[in-house]
């Protein structure tokens, strides 16, 4: 058996015995090697019939018959393992080495074939025939002979194995045969069958043309090796071992476009069988397509590649076209709305109005609300029931604090990690092309150095450019008008007026005490007993209870603060629940709720009980719906100064002004000195410690400051707003829905507003209108003649003019009691749950 070869040398004599005929000889059958004539190679024998083998050579004439098994895995070989041609070899040394196995050095003489296997059983003998090679010595065996040395030459430049002085030995050889049989052995990067297919060649020059392929064959890998080598030697730091080791496995991956090749070509195919399947506009196929064929010119692990890749990527997973079915059933949207929340009766009926127009047309661009209303209201969560209403998919963007325009329409491709914007990721993220999209906060954005997002959401919240949305980062065509976009807001201030322009504004106002009451029974306490795991607990929080909360435990518009209330009350319910046990019933009263909420917060009422000179009550409108805004005013000697002071904005204290300047023409009629004024200083005062601004305290200021000045109380069951003009008249405000209920939850009894606000009576639930007398003021005088406690105000303002009133929610005029049908406004309708 022959293991290993350590070493080859070469004579430039076959030797002094010729050989020739048929002749018996025994065989060595050798592993991965194959002697050629003229070859000289060392074997280390392990097999015992191996063994034997070469003891029979060496006892008749040192000759044996070397011939290559067809697999070297096979350990005791038959006839069939054998090749049938090899060569006569001369063994010219032999060593016993300790652990059993032989050395021998053997010299290849002349090929010759097998004819037959005397005897296979202690060890191969054969019976063999030279193999005689013609005699070929023309012009083109020549050329071949030089072309075969050259060639050899830049072999052995090429492959550092090969010694040196096997050239100078090839380069002597002018024989074909001999000249094909020693390169044969030189090539150490031959396969086992090209070298046995060389020595199975009779004819040389056949022998030398085939050699000649091979030598090309490896001189080409060799130059492409070399070519990985130098180009991975330039990428490589010096002192990156593992960098370099690594870049070089990814250079050979190159060129012989295996690994990632392979995943980026079936990548690819996956890709392009996606563009088969997705429904993508013109514009976005074409792109696609241009974007696939750079990419398949580029090597997978470039970065362009991965950029393209990721673009791409973004175009296919968009929802071009994927829509969900739309829910047209009128009764059964009006069910799920009110199920989820109680009252909000504008945004429910524009939803079913939507809901109906779409059943008729079947197309109608997606509706572009704003709810705007103090927190806690439901704007939120109103938004969810509509999705679920319409059958449209819900998602959500806060826009809360973003300042960058990129937010909104994404980075261009230039930039290193860029994206394409929020309103495409949502997109992707939700599977639909119509959704409902919710943004949230629209409010609370702000601008800095990187653009206005308010400014790119101008073409997004247009139903008549929104159908071609352009994100930097895809630069497509996106159609968005089959989104149904909602915005919320606290407030209209922080809104562009464009931007307020491209929506469907829907005021939604703070909650009255009976709708407040109703939330906690249908939906905040049902929820709170769930979670506080008290459903199979006979626990009841009465009504009382309720308006105990709401009323000395809460000061707010919405619900929030309420349903944290009535948590805090089931939680310590919960605990007396495992201290008692469940069988036990347990009530919650208006009295038992400090004992679990502590002491009370808030005073029912903030009206005073007396009437005083100076203080006035104002009403204003916050960001948590409407409050008692009380005005005092002091009169102290001094020259004339107008001091103002509250956290006042500078709308306010211009009104101050034009207050003073009305109380200063009406001197006569108030039976004041005509210089009052650079006699005394007046100082206007708001004692509630928060900022305030807005054009409807001017009446207020100037009750107060004519009750100061004319030292006459004004009522303390008056409210009142509205601003004042320099002659007097009285301007209208906003927000009156908020302030008359904030009038009524402070059990004020009388309330002064603009005639000019008429109009917004409609929207006043019927049953606080009817607690209320509310009056209708157009002038000052109507207001100073109300509100502070005159003798004979005739003498002061002349005879009483006529006046609009609502008493019982009816208008009467002056103090008569029969109703009048007026032409305008309607009687106001009460709203829903409300009776």
């Amino acid at each position: 058996m022959a293991d290993d070869n350590e070493g080859m040398f070469f004579k430039n004599d076959p030797g002094d015995k010729p050989l020739g005929g048929r002749r018996t000889l025994p065989a060595l059958p050798l592993r991965d090697i194959i002697v050629f004539p003229y070859m000289v190679s060392q074997l280390f024998v392990g097999r015992e019939k191996s063994i034997l083998a070469l003891d029979e050579a060496m006892a008749q004439k040192k000759e044996i018959f070397l011939a290559a098994q067809k697999s070297a895995k096979t350990n005791d070989p038959g006839p069939e393992d054998v090749y049938t041609v090899g060569t006569v070899g001369l063994i010219v040394q032999l060593l016993r080495l300790a652990d059993g196995t032989v050395k021998v050095l053997v010299e290849g003489q002349k090929r010759a074939r097998v004819r037959r296997f005397v005897d296979t059983d202690s060890f191969f003998v054969v019976e063999v025939e030279d193999i005689q090679e013609p005699a070929q010595a023309d012009v083109e065996v020549e050329a071949l002979i030089r072309s075969v040395q050259s060639t050899f030459e830049v072999y052995v430049k090429l492959n550092k194995k090969v010694q040196p002085e096997a050239l100078m030995s090839v380069q002597s050889i002018d024989e074909a045969s001999r000249l094909s049989d020693t390169i044969a052995a030189n090539l150490p990067t031959i396969k086992l069958a090209d070298r046995q297919g060389l020595l199975e060649m009779e004819e040389p020059k056949k022998r030398l043309e085939r050699l000649y392929e091979l030598m090309q064959a490896e001189i080409e890998i060799l130059q492409v090796e070399r070519k990985i080598r130098s180009r991975v030697k330039k990428q490589m730091e010096k002192t990156q071992k593992e960098y370099y080791l690594n870049e070089q496995m990814q250079a050979i991956q190159k060129e012989l476009g295996g690994g990632e090749r392979d995943e980026f070509k079936t990548e690819i195919q996956e890709i392009e069988e996606k563009l088969k399947s997705k429904r993508l506009s013109e514009e976005a196929s074409q792109k696609v397509k241009k974007e696939l064929k750079k990419l398949k010119l580029m090597h997978p692990t470039s970065a362009e590649a991965t950029v393209v890749r990721n673009y791409v990527d973004w175009i296919l997973s968009l929802p071009w076209g994927d829509k969900t079915e739309e829910r047209f059933d009128i009764n059964e949207a009006e069910k799920i709305l009110d199920e989820d929340h109680y009252g909000l009766k504008k945004p429910k009926e524009r939803i079913v109005e939507y809901l109906a127009v779409q059943a008729l047309t079947k197309h109608l661009k997606g509706p572009i609300l704003c709810f705007v209303g103090p927190p806690g209201v439901g704007k939120t969560s109103i938004a969810k029931s509509i999705a679920r209403a319409t059958g449209r998919k819900f998602v959500r963007l806060s826009l809360g604090g973003v300042r960058d325009e990129a937010e909104i329409r994404g980075h261009r491709r230039t930039y290193i990690g860029a994206l394409p914007g929020k309103i495409i990721q949502n997109l992707k993220k939700v599977g639909s092309q119509n959704p409902l999209f919710l943004l949230d906060e629209i409010d609370k954005m702000s601008t800095d150095f990187r653009g206005d997002p308010a400014a790119a959401l101008l073409e997004v919240l247009d139903p008549e450019q929104n159908t071609t949305f352009n994100d930097h980062y895809l630069d497509l065509d996106y159609d968005l008008s089959d989104v149904m976009f909602i915005t919320t807001a606290n407030t209209l201030g922080g809104i562009p007026l464009p931007l307020q322009d491209r929506m469907e504004i829907i005021q939604l106002t703070s909650y009255t005490e009976y709708e407040k009451l109703n939330i906690a029974q249908r939906y905040l306490i049902p929820r709170q007993r769930k979670e506080c795991g008290l459903e199979d607990t006979p626990l009841e929080i009465t009504e009382n209870a309720v308006r105990t909360v709401i009323h000395h435990y809460t000061r707010e518009a919405g619900v929030r603060s309420l349903e944290r209330e009535l948590a805090g009350i089931c939680r310590k319910a919960a605990l007396r629940v495992l201290k008692e046990g469940k069988e036990q019933k347990l009530e919650i009263r208006g009295v038992d709720v400090p004992k679990y909420l502590g002491v009370p917060k808030y005073r029912l009422g903030k009206k005073d009980e007396t009437d005083l000179v100076g203080l006035t009550h104002g009403l204003s409108v916050s960001d948590h719906g409407g409050d008692i805004l009380d005005c005092e005013v002091s009169v102290v000697a001094g020259k004339g100064k107008l001091v103002i002071t509250g956290l006042l904005e500078k709308g306010m204290e211009e009104s101050a002004q034009a207050a003073m300047s009305y109380i200063r023409s009406r001197a006569g009629a108030l039976k004041l000195d005509a210089d009052f004024y650079q006699k005394v200083d007046v100082h206007v005062h708001f004692p509630d410690f928060v900022r305030k601004d807005g054009p409807s305290a001017g009446v207020t200021m100037a009750t107060s400051i004519a009750s100061a000045l004319t030292r006459v109380p004004v009522r303390s069951d008056i409210a009142m707003t509205g601003e004042i003009t320099l002659r007097g008249r009285v301007m209208p405000i906003g927000g009156l829905k908020e302030k008359l209920l904030a009038a009524h939850r402070n059990q004020i009894q009388t309330v002064l507003i603009p005639k000019e606000n008429r109009k917004d009576l409609k929207e006043i639930p019927r049953r606080v209108l009817n607690a209320l007398r509310v009056v209708l003021v157009d002038h000052m005088d109507d207001v100073l003649r109300e509100a502070l406690r005159f003798d004979d105000a005739e003498s002061l303002f002349g005879p009483r003019r006529l006046v609009l009133e609502y008493r019982n929610g009816e208008l009467v005029q002056d103090d008569d009691d029969h109703p009048v049908r007026p032409s305008t406004p309607p009687s106001p309708e009460e709203q829903p749950g409300l009776s």
